[in-house]
């Protein structure tokens, strides 16, 4: 994987980078518009994201 498609903070989901959105999307397997609605709901912690999805 090429630097630019890596996490800024691998613990945290950042949404002001494409690259980042596009990353994130991939990894926890959802669309742009629920990821902005996890990272919305419970904050940007990779975890709480994650467990927020996994409902």
């Amino acid at each position: 994987m090429s630097a630019s498609r890596c996490p800024t903070d691998p613990t945290r989901v950042g949404l002001h980078s494409a690259n980042e959105v596009y990353y994130w999307c991939q990894q926890l397997n959802c669309s742009e518009t629920r990821l902005r609605n996890a990272v919305l709901a419970v904050g940007p912690l990779v975890a709480d994201v994650r467990a927020y999805l996994a409902r």
